[in-house]
């Protein structure tokens, strides 16, 4: 039966292709000799060429069940949730830090107030960076970029009169990313929140850093046993945090195509859960709290198809690599972000048009959860107007669109069933790739995912030099002349003077002997094989600082360099 079922299909098959044939000899090559198509080349926003046309033969070995099943089952193409949106609307999270904690904390309280359902940290470099605001590497940015978290009375101020058990918080934060969990959670707890009780994500993704954002402070094989102590700990004690948000958003950011963002993103997710397998730790108690963070670019059928793919590809390498068993181990639950990289300091009201394409192709991928980025950004932190234009975005395609109606809208379509199965296939030659080098950690070593990176970042620039790719303001539809400002946010210069000073007030008036013997203890932890989380935890109770406790790491590990590739 199977045989003759297949039979007719290349039946079927061959039949569309002979038509197709038919229809290019007797329609299109007389229209095109009157009306030629335009000269530009069709290429996705990652120069993939597009074809004029997909049909059925574009996608022969389709089987709806095996590739596409329905939603909340393998393989999970369709999404994670039966009902997805009729069910409930993703999470609105504005990315949202900047000067004190003060001003952050008002600028999270206008977000909620005008329907933001979840907070999510912007953290400035000294933070990012593990070194205090009084640090000189400090000097001069102090909230420019975020907000300054220098110790736990900052987080205090920061989430003051925010009910952490009622929002949930996602940490843009990587090498530091233990100690502003536990501050988070010391934060909860004075305000009776237990720790089973909170929820929100932390990034804790060093190995894309290495990759492609820049912000490590240790070696990878330090920083990820930190990571692994981290999904070890919160797995017991905060049972409702996401342990870590695998990042493809900071790929793409550093110029990646579509597929390099997805597999490289793929591969670090699968070297995290390889590393807790090793610990010893049960991949169906860890794994349902992993979390994804992909970037929503231009090309809206691209980006669909990458969501589709990326579900598609974890679901089975969850379950056939590592035997995962529970459904939630599967699931590739992410977040979604609209392009930064994408946006313009020329006409930048334009950038209005470019994030709701970019929020539409995110929320037709299948998102948990997203940011649309503000129409300002890249000339300066968001003001308050343009971050509530970028929030209304969302909300016009929650409540007016009619896209959430229904899942997975763009199932069945010839070019999106095409493009996932190819992006399927380009991210698994990538993983033959990496595994011939060794493994992420040594690709990482040799240079292969940057220059990957660094040699499609090349060519999109090239391509926008050479007219082959038009940004609109940019190189084409310039207005010569036209005063295209917009009003922008600036950080008083006082904050780091402020900031400074209430950091050496917390150090005059903690107990200093509690953040030595903490400190010590973190230190023997970190110099054996003990998890270190239940000493970070003592040390930020202690009051001692972000700096204070990445010294302790970088005196027993060391501070990494990465390997010259150019």
């Amino acid at each position: 039966m199977a045989d003759k079922k297949k039979s007719k299909n290349c039946e079927d098959l061959e039949e569309i292709r002979k038509a197709k044939m038919q229809w290019e000899e007797e329609v299109l090559q007389p229209h095109e000799k009157k009306y030629p198509e335009r000269e530009e080349e069709f290429i996705s926003t990652s120069s993939v060429p597009v074809r004029r046309l997909y049909t059925p033969a574009d996608i022969p070995d389709f089987d709806y069940l095996r590739d596409l099943g329905f939603p909340s089952q393998f393989p999970y193409t369709r999404g994670v949730q039966p009902t997805m949106y009729r069910g409930r609307i993703w999470t609105m999270r504005q990315f949202a830090g900047m000067g004190t904690a003060e001003e952050s904390n008002q600028r999270f309280k206008f977000l909620l107030a005008n329907g933001q359902t979840g907070l999510s940290v912007a953290f400035h470099l000294p933070t990012l960076f593990g070194r205090d605001s009084d640090h000189p590497y400090a000097l001069g940015e102090v909230g420019k970029l975020g907000v300054a978290i220098d110790t736990l009375k900052d987080m205090e101020i920061l989430f003051d009169g925010i009910p952490l058990d009622k929002v949930t918080t996602s940490m843009t934060i990587n090498a530091p990313a233990s100690i502003l969990l536990a501050m988070y959670m010391v934060t909860a707890e004075k305000q009776g929140v237990p720790a089973d009780k909170i929820g929100g994500t932390i990034q804790n993704d060093l190995l894309k850093e290495y990759q492609a954002q820049k912000s490590w402070i240790l070696a990878p094989e330090p920083s990820l046993r930190i990571i692994t102590d981290i999904i070890e700990y919160a797995t017991e004690n905060i049972p409702r945090w996401n342990t870590i948000s695998i990042s493809g958003y900071h790929i793409r950011e550093a110029g990646s195509t579509a597929v390099q963002e997805l597999a490289f993103t793929l591969m670090n997710g699968l070297e995290y859960v390889k590393w807790g397998v090793e610990r010893g730790l049960d991949v169906d108690k860890f794994a349902p709290r992993l979390s994804f963070f992909f970037n929503a670019h231009n090309d809206i059928f691209e980006e669909v198809a990458k969501y589709r793919a990326a579900r598609r590809i974890w679901a089975r390498e969850m379950k056939e690599r590592f035997g995962a068993k529970k459904k939630r181990s599967l699931w590739m639950r992410f977040h979604t972000q609209t392009a930064g990289c994408s946006l313009t300091a020329q006409q930048p009201t334009v950038n209005v048009v470019r994030t709701a394409y970019q929020a539409l192709a995110a929320v037709m991928g299948g998102t948990q959860s997203l940011h649309t980025n503000s129409m300002d950004e890249a000339l300066c932190l968001p003001t308050e107007d343009a971050v509530r234009v970028a929030l209304r975005t969302q909300q016009v395609i929650a409540h007016e669109s009619g896209v959430p109606n229904t899942i997975d809208p763009l199932a069945g379509s010839y070019y999106v069933e095409a493009l996932t199965n190819q992006m399927e296939e380009e991210t698994y030659k990538y993983f033959d790739k990496v595994e011939a080098l060794g493994g992420v950690i040594p690709a990482i070593e040799k240079g292969f995912f940057q220059r990957e990176i660094a040699e499609a970042s090349y060519k999109y620039q090239r391509e926008i030099e050479t007219n082959r790719r038009i940004i609109v303001g940019v190189n084409e539809y310039v207005l010569e002349g036209e005063d295209t400002s917009i009003p922008v946010l600036k950080i008083d210069p006082d904050v780091e003077r402020k900031q400074v000073e209430r950091l050496q007030q917390v150090r005059e008036e903690r107990d200093s002997s509690e953040v030595e013997e903490a400190l010590a203890g973190l230190k023997k932890a970190s110099e054996g094989d003990e998890n270190v989380m239940p000493w970070v935890v003592k040390a930020v109770r202690a009051y001692a600082s972000v700096g204070e406790i990445m010294d302790v790491w970088r005196e027993v590990f060391g501070e990494w360099e990465e390997p010259k590739i150019f």
